[in-house]
């Protein structure tokens, strides 16, 4: 079995006209869902330390997640390990996750729209600081759907929304950690200035 997913992220300015796009290629879509997230960590922050994630879960059911990245480094694409299992009730696995010695450190939401076209999963993602494509597949594939999309690879994104989400904290003076749409409710992001330092070039 796979354990490896590969994707890009592209900033979206214009999220409608990119949803567009996507349905002239596959004529539907699936319902925008509601995320919520919660990241857990070592107290001494050890999963951080070795750039692993261990995450749950609950949109339109709860899944249970680990990631961590590859030994060998990959310029053109975001690849990682991961792990995921679906778990019947969120409450009662957020409580054996803390009883086994692990801590919330972050909350984050998202509203998100899924499309497949052949074995590839498009997302357009709307976070409280903007909104995203995600496109995972083969490197192949993804290329040549970003090409379809008429995305400009070298903007594409090869970090992660916690990593954006540090990034606007040291930029903006957030106080906060948790990425959640009440937080930044008022928060209008100039992303002329960020997106330089996010893109793969």
């Amino acid at each position: 079995m796979n354990d490896i997913e590969i994707e890009v992220k592209f900033h979206l300015e214009h999220a409608e006209a990119v949803r567009r796009r996507i349905l002239s290629l596959v004529g539907k879509s699936s319902d925008r869902v509601f995320e919520i997230n919660y990241r857990f960590d070592t107290p001494q922050l050890d999963l951080m330390r070795r750039s692993a994630l261990l995450r749950l879960r609950r949109d339109t059911r709860c899944t249970l997640t680990y990631k961590a990245s590859l030994k060998a480094a990959d310029n053109e694409f975001k690849a990682r390990r991961e792990l995921e299992v679906e778990v019947g009730d969120f409450d009662t696995t957020r409580r054996i996750i803390e009883a086994l010695g692990f801590k919330r450190t972050q909350i984050y939401e998202k509203y998100r729209q899924s499309f497949m076209v052949g074995n590839s999963t498009l997302c357009i993602d709307n976070m409280p600081y903007g909104d995203f494509l995600e496109i995972e597949g083969s490197r192949a594939d993804i290329r040549q759907l970003a090409q379809q999309l008429k995305m400009d690879w070298p903007q594409r994104i090869l970090t992660n929304y916690v990593a954006i989400h540090n990034l606007l904290r040291q930029g903006e003076g957030l106080d906060f950690t948790d990425i959640t749409f009440d937080n930044f409710r008022g928060i209008v992001i100039d992303w002329e200035q960020y997106l330089p330092r996010i893109t793969a070039g």
